[in-house]
């Protein structure tokens, strides 16, 4: 038996969003996938999310994870308790709402999908190496478990990576927006990749406009940063895991959507 686990990257915006629910149904015939998780702390302009929205993408998949924008919207302190497939990262101090894990029955096996946040160049939060590692032998007979590690530094993802090979079945890194190259199955069975890429405009700066971008980096004048609309993709990876809980494939995944540009 194998479970088929497809992930898409960070989704910004409105752009990113029309360009997930025009793509997300091609590839579910493409890649046919048992689980689809995507990121979204960024598909409300840019930063948080609304419950329009959560109720919008949530007809899509499976689980929804977030990061370090979760909080953005301050709405979602009424509905995310009451959201089921919504994830908030787990080493966030315990008194936050919402949860930062789910239990799912896939083929009559339990899978696990986690979402955490690293601490490098991020606001304080608690260790995700003793969270995780907690969480982790808490529920050491789900056999399958997938996380979502959101953080800056690769360093940080590359180091956590190590720490959960073998430990569960893949980690994706989500944040960064620029989809890296260094996917692979470390030697304990567990794949990974340190970012899985964004899905919107790639014409810009990290989903935003260029030149918004470079007004702050230039004159270091706080500017308010603007979805871009061009060239949109969608980025992601498609990860493949058997009975025991250790990964046997990871791809990489980056498809265009020229049609929505405009939107």
């Amino acid at each position: 038996m194998q479970i088929r686990i497809l992930f898409v990257g960070d989704i910004v915006g409105k752009p990113g969003r029309n360009t997930f629910k025009s793509l997300i149904d091609e590839l579910k015939r493409e890649y046919e996938p048992d689980v689809v998780i995507a990121n979204v702390e960024n598909a409300a302009d840019g930063f948080g999310i609304t419950k329009k929205i959560y109720d919008d993408l949530s007809k899509y998949v499976d689980v929804l994870t977030t990061g370090n924008h979760v909080w953005d919207k301050e709405e979602i302190f009424s509905w995310i308790d009451d959201a089921e497939k919504i994830l908030r990262p787990v080493n966030m101090p315990s008194e936050a709402p919402g949860c930062g894990f789910r239990l799912l029955n896939v083929k009559g096996v339990d899978v696990m999908v986690i979402n955490a946040i690293g601490r490098i160049f991020m606001n304080p939060v608690d260790s995700p190496f003793a969270v995780l590692g907690e969480l982790i032998d808490r529920y050491k007979d789900v056999k399958i478990k997938f996380v979502d590690f959101h953080a800056e530094a690769t360093s940080e993802k590359q180091a956590i990576g190590w720490f959960l090979d073998g430990k569960v079945s893949a980690i994706v890194g989500t944040h960064t927006h620029v989809q890296t190259a260094d996917e692979r199955i470390l030697p304990k069975g567990t794949a990974y990749i340190s970012d899985t890429g964004m899905t919107g405009c790639h014409d810009g700066v990290l989903g935003f406009g260029y030149e918004e971008a470079l007004e702050r980096f230039i004159k270091a004048i706080p500017k308010r940063l603007k979805v871009c609309k061009t060239n949109l993709k969608l980025d992601g990876v498609v990860i493949d895991i058997d009975e025991n809980g250790r990964a046997s494939g990871i791809k990489r995944i980056s498809k265009s959507f020229t049609q929505a540009e405009n939107t």
